[in-house]
């Protein structure tokens, strides 16, 4: 057996059960190596699309995925959405072919860019090693949440293993839950019993098993109300208590209530200025309090009062095991009710801008958000648009968004959608994309279409790709803004096999509707034009900090 089937088994050995990519000479043999144990192939159309499908079937199913790639330019393709997983600990193995010569046309320094942009590595580097270098790489992405490239050189591919190697190849055992330690604990536990208005902002660290129902039973004993960072969205859908995302894409009634807290825990959170709306969303009085399983993230955004290092689901239980008595806390009849009218952004009144020939994006997203199916997964690319789908657009549960956000690339929500729509064949995917990044990523409309998954994808047009980009010329004075000209992206769409329809006014989505009912024979393209007067979704009063 040569080191390339050998290392393509030996990954599908250690729990690799997904794979995405772009096939060239040089990844050829290991990838049809982890089909042949097993594996599921995804043939993306461009390695950067490949990276974040990858990227989001891991984060969105909980285990670690493959993007196998070709050397050199394979690689240099995949670089952005390796970059998005590296920056967001995503726990994935970046399969690279290597060249060794540096005359080759294909050389780079792989290594390098991995870790550039925040990556680990591993390289084969013998075919006695070979298993044990491939299940290696696997456990260090488990055990320390990492983006692991693994080098595998062309000339040690070609090498023969000895007999029986496969024999030692095992999944890794999966990450231990950190103990908190028990002065943090009696800490935690000492605050929360002083706090008459907690808040309990849930991230990433929460999402694990049980982590919903620790943190709901330690918030319903001191009457704390529930929020999440945006990466962890609909992790409190249901709960009555909950405030659904903070930061941004947070409703008036869940800021106001937030800058009201006298203590703020932050749960597997990093409270960065994002999710703290650049520290307006923390009360001159108040408390901040936060639990991370690493110290190195604790205090690494904001200042905190309190760190606790331990396991999320963990440490709420032992603070809950010394908890007192039952208290209201911020649980007052005033604020249930508060929260049952408009803890909603699409329950706040607006004025509505649409005209007869676009629509508002509001309006759009509240009728989407209506007769689109509930049981639904949503990835959102970056871009002025965003908070539009991100705050009206509900999700039933934390696997019901996916937020590839960390690097803030605009042109990876196309792909994102399909990585999470994989991982949850059940569910309706719904891709939310800017008409910039929907045609970065229109390449994808193949995979979707290829792969006959029942997608909808909304494009938020404003035909202003660039637009909020000032431009300054050498005497401080403004430039032209960088404009396309108008694009029929439901005719892109249908060129790619879509249904497709353009929508200009509600009367418009009940093509939508008509998609929603039945028989779904191929995925759905909404060019939504959109009116272009609002600018950044973060200059809409409806997400300012007043």
């Amino acid at each position: 057996m040569k080191v390339a089937e050998a290392v393509g088994r030996a990954l599908c050995a250690a729990g690799v059960g997904q794979v995405f990519g772009v096939v060239g000479s040089g990844n050829f043999h290991v990838t049809n190596a982890m089909v042949a144990a097993g594996a599921r192939f995804v043939a993306a159309r461009h390695e950067g699309g490949a990276a974040t499908m990858a990227d989001a079937y891991a984060r969105t199913s909980g285990e670690v995925a493959v993007v196998s790639v070709h050397q050199g330019p394979g690689l240099t393709n995949a670089m952005t959405g390796i970059a998005e997983a590296a920056k967001s600990r995503t726990p994935l193995v970046v399969l690279a072919a290597e060249v060794t010569e540096p005359r080759s046309n294909f050389y780079v320094d792989q290594e390098a860019l991995a870790h550039a942009v925040g990556a680990t590595t591993v390289r084969v580097t013998s075919a006695q090693a070979a298993v044990e270098q491939a299940c290696g790489a696997v456990g260090l992405a488990v055990r320390e949440r990492r983006t692991v490239l693994l080098n595998l050189p062309l000339p040690v591919q070609a090498l023969d293993v000895p007999d029986g190697a496969l024999a030692q190849a095992a999944p890794p055992p999966r990450r231990a839950a950190v103990e908190p330690d028990a002065d943090g604990v009696r800490a935690l536990a000492e605050l929360l019993g002083r706090s008459r208005r907690p808040v309990f902002v849930a991230g990433r660290g929460a999402r694990g098993p049980g982590g919903r129902a620790a943190l709901e039973a330690l918030a319903e004993r001191h009457g704390a109300l529930l929020a999440t960072s945006a990466v962890a969205r609909g992790l409190f859908h249901g709960n009555p208590w909950s405030l659904d995302v903070s930061g941004g894409f947070a409703s008036p009634l869940a800021c106001e209530l937030i800058r009201g807290a006298d203590l703020i825990v932050g749960w597997g959170c990093a409270l960065n200025m994002w999710t703290m709306r650049h520290g307006s969303l923390i009360g001159a009085d108040a408390t901040v309090v936060q639990v991370d399983d690493e110290p190195s993230a604790l205090g690494a955004h904001r200042p905190v009062d309190l760190g606790v290092t331990g396991d999320v689901r963990l440490t709420a239980h032992q603070v809950l095991e010394a908890a007192g008595e039952l208290r209201q806390g911020y649980r007052s009849p005033e604020t249930g009710a508060a929260l049952a009218e408009r803890v909603r952004l699409r329950d706040v009144p607006y004025d509505d801008t649409s005209t007869r020939e676009r629509i508002d994006p509001r309006t759009l997203s509240i009728a989407l958000d209506d007769i689109l199916p509930a049981e639904r997964v949503l990835g959102v690319d970056s871009g002025n648009f965003m908070g539009y789908p991100s705050a009206y657009l509900s999700v039933p549960d934390e696997r019901g968004f996916c937020f590839t956000q960390a690097f803030q690339s605009i042109g990876l929500g196309l792909a994102t959608t399909i990585g999470a729509a994989l991982a949850q064949p059940e569910r309706i995917p719904v891709a939310a994309l800017g008409d910039g990044g929907a045609l970065m990523g229109a390449v994808e409309l193949d995979t979707v279409r290829r792969l006959g998954l029942p997608m909808v994808v909304v494009v938020y047009d404003d035909e202003a790709y660039g637009a909020e980009v000032h431009h300054f010329g050498p005497e401080g004075h403004p430039l032209d803004t960088v404009r396309f000209p108008p694009t029929d992206i439901a005719a892109v769409g249908r060129g790619y096999g879509f249904e497709a329809v353009t929508v200009r006014t509600r009367a418009d989505l009940k093509a939508v509707a008509d998609w929603v009912a039945g028989p779904r024979s191929a995925p759905l393209l909404i060019d939504a034009k959109v009116v272009a007067d609002h600018g950044s979704w973060w200059l809409e009063e409806a997400f300012r900090g007043h």
